[in-house]
């Protein structure tokens, strides 16, 4: 039976529930059917996906436009990675006594007419801070309060925050007076106000330079504004990379656990309603809904080019010519899942000559001159149907067609329907600013979860990074079973930051059986090779982890139950390009951690075949080491420089060799813990 034959026979079987799965068995082709719902005759258009198949050049074309779309599915572990960044949450409390900390809240959130509940919460991580002994500086932009018009001044803002949070924020002009004085603006109050960020363009920018004068005095960054993580912004983005630690609010954490569990088929049926345009833009955001959930509905713009791709005829105005592949590869996806896809059955629409006259129209026979403006009854039933049996519902986009004055009432409809849906223990997501707008105007006890930014949400069902989430420290996911690691996890341990392919660690552990070695490495395939080699050979002390050190060493090492006697850097890549990211291996957070977590008598090994580095190493080190770190001479010999001569350990990483062998200096130094 042919793929289109198969198409048209599974098509018959639209009237079936979609999550009733007991006629799959009868199916007499080993592909799950698709279920176009709402239509049986008109299917010439799929005849498109058997022609891209018989054209290799046509498929070369869809697999490249795909490509975006299958690192969507094949990245799941990286969006499970979303959680992984350092929370102030699990940021040490009394780190935070004394330290001036910048947060970037929510103006959305903190200046409009929110309830008491929202307050609570958005405003949960300032308080916090201040009840924990920081001086705390916030900053956002904002053109409004409630319903007025007029741009804010910075000291109408500081009033309304005063009320919320119950302390006493005073304004500054912390970016156009970034002076070393302006701390002491601390004794006047309680929490410092920066002024509108909106009003500066290299905020847009994310200018290096602004972002510098913005973070001047700051000692730890906390974002706390979710819904600004799609931008790249100098207060988001470029703040950070001058902080010795930046990590996510109460409020970021929060929205970002909602935004990840509103995406997680863990209830099933699991439907998604996808409104708005553009396909083209959305395409991977819509091909990873639809490897997911078990039903999608087209509520928007998109239907057309669904019902284009299948043949159904449509007004060609509505069509987008460039979304044709996309369509077919969403619709194809589909029918291998076997998932059904519900598209709108008719419309109301509109005359072009007479706005006022309005008529309702089969979705596929809507005549010349009308334009569509809102879903029709018959639509709205069979979505009230189809959505009857879920159990959890992801609304994002718009109920919207062409402008029109009539006024449309689909959007209202729909949302009544999905507020009775959690009235009734169902998990209701509503995303987007129309949607959620629908939502709140029909019930003041909602019962839906609602995210208005839907730019965040598609962003991150495209797979995209959100580059304000980017920016934080990364954290270690989860706890180690040393045990399970180490032959005997109560020796010593020595690790080595940015390991490479372990040839130091290798060696150093056949010389010393007594201790263990771990060595932290970003670079995932290396990390595999080691453990594979390890592993193969029956090594139980030494062990190789895929980790950013510089964010991940305190939560690993912390949980070590024996002592840290050697921490060795070697050979950090430096990048002259972008002095803003240059040493980024050794920074505050990573110095203090081994300060810390190093037993008093161990040893910090350095070492570079690039001067400069070693020279800004050296200088870190000592400046945030706490007065515990010193430089160990005495034991070894050195040269005018003040380097070490030679490797004290007489094991060489690949890459110290290779310098060797050209004949090229190492820059070697050796650091005591001292107390």
């Amino acid at each position: 039976m042919s793929q289109l034959n198969s198409l048209q026979w599974m098509l018959s079987l639209h009237n079936c529930s979609f999550h009733d799965r007991e006629f799959e068995t009868a199916l007499p082709f080993r592909r799950k059917p698709c279920l176009i719902l709402g239509y049986q005759d008109q299917i010439r258009r799929l005849q498109g996906l058997r022609s891209l198949r018989a054209n290799a050049e046509s498929v070369d074309s869809v697999e490249r436009r795909s490509v975006a779309l299958k690192d969507r599915i094949d990245n799941d572990e990286e969006q499970n990675g979303y959680f992984h960044v350092k929370t102030l949450r699990r940021f040490p409390k009394e780190e935070l006594v004394g330290k001036v900390v910048m947060v970037r809240f929510d103006s959305n959130s903190l200046l409009s007419n929110a309830n008491s509940s929202m307050v609570e919460r958005t405003t949960f991580t300032i308080k916090y801070l201040y009840h924990a002994g920081a001086k705390v500086v916030v900053a956002s932009d904002w053109n409004r309060l409630s319903d007025s018009m007029q741009v804010l001044s910075t000291k109408t803002v500081a009033d309304h925050l005063s009320l919320l949070l119950q302390l006493k924020v005073v304004p500054t002009n912390w970016v156009s007076d970034c002076t070393n004085s302006r701390i002491e603006v601390f004794a006047e109050a309680d929490i410092l106000l920066c002024e509108n960020l909106a009003m500066f363009k290299e905020e847009r920018g994310n200018c290096s330079e602004f972002a510098g004068m913005l973070s001047s005095g700051i000692d730890i960054f906390v974002n706390d504004c979710f819904s600004q993580s799609h931008k790249v912004l100098a207060s988001t983005v470029g703040v950070p990379c001058y902080c010795y630690a930046s990590v996510a609010g109460f409020h970021f954490e929060e929205k970002l656990g909602e935004v990840m569990d509103a995406t997680m088929p863990n209830k099933q049926p699991y439907v998604a309603i996808i409104g708005g345009g553009n396909l083209f833009d959305k395409a991977a955001a819509v091909y990873h809904l639809t490897s997911k959930c078990d039903g999608v509905v087209f509520v928007g713009m998109m239907a057309f080019q669904i019902m284009h791709a299948i043949g159904l005829s449509v007004p060609l105005n509505f069509v987008e010519s460039r979304a044709l592949e996309d369509s077919l590869k969403i619709t194809h996806l589909a029918y291998e899942r076997g998932i059904p896809l519900l598209l709108p059955k008719d419309f109301y629409c509109v005359n072009d000559l007479l706005p006022q006259k309005v008529g309702i129209f089969p979705a596929h026979e809507i005549k010349h001159g009308w334009t569509p403006v809102d879903l029709g009854p018959i639509s709205l039933n069979e979505i009230s149907s189809f959505l009857s049996r879920s159990k959890k519902i992801l609304w994002i986009g718009p109920v919207k067609f062409k402008e029109s004055r009539v006024n449309a009432e689909g959007a209202l409809k729909l949302a009544m329907m999905l507020e009775a849906f959690s009235q009734n223990g169902r998990d209701v997501t509503v995303v987007g600013s129309s949607a959620c707008q629908a939502v709140m105007g029909i019930s003041s006890s909602i019962n839906c979860s609602l995210y208005e930014n839907a730019s965040v949400m598609w962003r991150f069902l495209k797979g995209m990074t959100l580059p304000g989430h980017a920016a934080l420290d990364r954290a270690y996911p989860c706890e180690i079973d040393w045990h399970a690691i180490f032959g005997n996890p109560s020796q010593p341990l020595l690790v080595d930051i940015g390991s490479g392919n372990g040839l130091f660690l290798f060696k150093m552990a056949a010389r010393h059986k007594d201790k263990n070695f771990l060595g932290l490495e970003i670079n995932k395939k290396l990390v595999q090779r080691c453990l594979y080699s390890a592993g193969h050979y029956g090594l139980k002390n030494r062990h190789f982890i895929a980790t950013n050190a510089t964010s991940t060493f305190r939560s690993i090492v912390s949980s070590y139950p024996g002592e840290l006697v050697l921490v060795s850097i070697q050979c950090p890549n430096p990048d002259f390009n972008k002095p803003e990211h240059r040493w980024r291996m050794l920074q505050r957070s990573l110095i203090e951690a081994i300060a810390d977590l190093l037993k008093t008598g161990g040893k910090v090994f350095l070492q570079s075949d690039v001067e400069a580095v070693a020279v800004r190493m050296r200088e870190q080190i000592l400046m945030y080491g706490k007065g515990n770190l010193a430089i160990l001479e005495d034991d070894f010999k050195v040269d005018s420089g003040g380097w070490l001569e030679e490797n004290p350990f007489g094991s060489r990483s690949d890459w110290e060799q290779h310098v060797i062998d050209r004949g090229a200096p190492m820059y070697r130094l050796m650091i005591l813990k001292i107390k």
